[in-house]
């Protein structure tokens, strides 16, 4: 089977599907790997690093099976080989139209956000990977801009007390970004919707902050809120906000807007100097001043609100996400290093977003 690695082409994407310990792996196991010239510059991974582990600098798009990180754009899809097999971010829920180009190319496409999130599937769930990265760097981000310390300090001209974070959301994303703020000696505090990750807060050092509301979803999400469940924890929230110098917001729900869980008058409130760092800016912001791909300054609270920040990182972001990929075409692999999709298999159906040039889930 011969595997393609194209030069990632979205603006701002430093990533690279594969890197070379991978491509060594794959090799390894009778995999022909193509890297298409520079496929790994912006990730300061040079095409002699690829031929050391095996790969073939060439052409990708002819490939079986072509991996890539961000979505493809319709001159990509067309260069797809028909019959052929794409994996990647592909959006599936909130860009139809890619799919239904995928479609109409005829190919099969499997999402890598479309993974089922169960035990077995682990090593290939590259939303965690990269909510790693996405976390740890917002962290960094509200130190950065910030007008005080994170950590206490004990000096000869006093004490200045640790800064307060607040990290609203407890996934992958908010736990690193708990515990990447108390490793630079924040005082944390944690907050999502479903009580039973306050457990996983705290193990991190960090103070749970109650509200008294409840949403656990399916799949390890939140819940859509209703109006007064919003109503009611805004306010709350709102009240909290205030005493804070630092807010890290991750709250997303799969296919809808990001929940609008900081507002106007919970910024207006907090200490000048004060930070505000909205990671679901992708898809709208958490904050109602939030201004999705830019940094503002609204009441003398800065907000900011990156988009794709595992791109910031393409190293290790890219090495964590090539080890997703690699376990999904293990997994896709027979003992001769030939595809066989098996579609019985929960972690192969549920990631399948185009079999065979129609789309199967949207």
């Amino acid at each position: 089977m011969k595997v393609g690695v194209p030069r990632e082409s979205a603006a701002g994407e430093r990533r690279v599907a594969l890197v070379p310990d991978v491509v060594k792996r794959l090799a390894g196991r009778g995999v022909e790997v193509v890297v298409e010239p520079l496929a790994g510059e912006a990730a300061l991974i040079p095409d002699a690093l690829f031929e050391e582990a095996g790969a073939t600098i060439g052409d990708p798009w002819d490939a079986d099976v072509v991996v890539k990180v961000a979505p493809p754009d319709s001159e990509e899809i067309g260069r797809l080989k028909r019959g052929g097999t794409l994996i990647g971010f592909l959006a599936p829920r909130t860009q139809p139209e890619t799919l239904q180009a995928l479609a109409a190319a005829g190919v099969t496409a499997f999402a890598m956000e479309a993974i089922p999130r169960i035990s077995r599937a682990q090593s290939m769930d590259a939303l965690s990977s990269q909510s790693n990265v996405a976390g740890y760097k917002a962290a960094l981000l509200g130190a950065e801009h910030a007008t005080r310390f994170y950590p206490m300090l004990m000096t000869a001209a006093g004490t200045i007390p640790p800064a307060k974070v607040l990290v609203l959301g407890a996934g992958v994303a908010g736990l690193q970004a708990l515990a990447t703020a108390r490793r630079l000696g924040a005082q944390t505090t944690g907050y999502d919707v479903r009580p039973e990750v306050a457990e996983q807060v705290q193990s991190l050092g960090a103070r749970w902050l109650d509200l008294g509301i409840e949403a656990a979803g399916e799949g390890g999400y939140a819940r859509e809120l209703s109006e007064s469940e919003r109503a009611q924890q805004q306010q709350a929230l709102t009240d909290a906000i205030k005493g804070f110098d630092v807010v890290i917001t991750t709250a997303l729900v799969p296919g809808r807007p990001a929940p609008k869980l900081v507002t106007a008058e919970a910024i207006e409130g907090m200490k000048p100097g004060s930070v505000v760092v909205d990671l679901a800016g992708e898809a709208g912001g958490n904050s109602e001043l939030t201004r999705p791909g830019e940094v503002v300054v609204e009441h003398d609270v800065t907000i900011v609100s990156p988009l794709n920040l595992p791109a910031t990182m393409p190293e290790h972001a890219s090495q964590l996400y090539a080890r997703n990929v690699q376990a999904l075409l293990e997994l896709m692999l027979d003992d001769d290093a030939n595809l066989a999709l098996d579609f019985d298999d929960e972690v192969i159906a549920g990631a399948c977003v185009v079999k065979e040039g129609e789309a199967v889930q949207a």
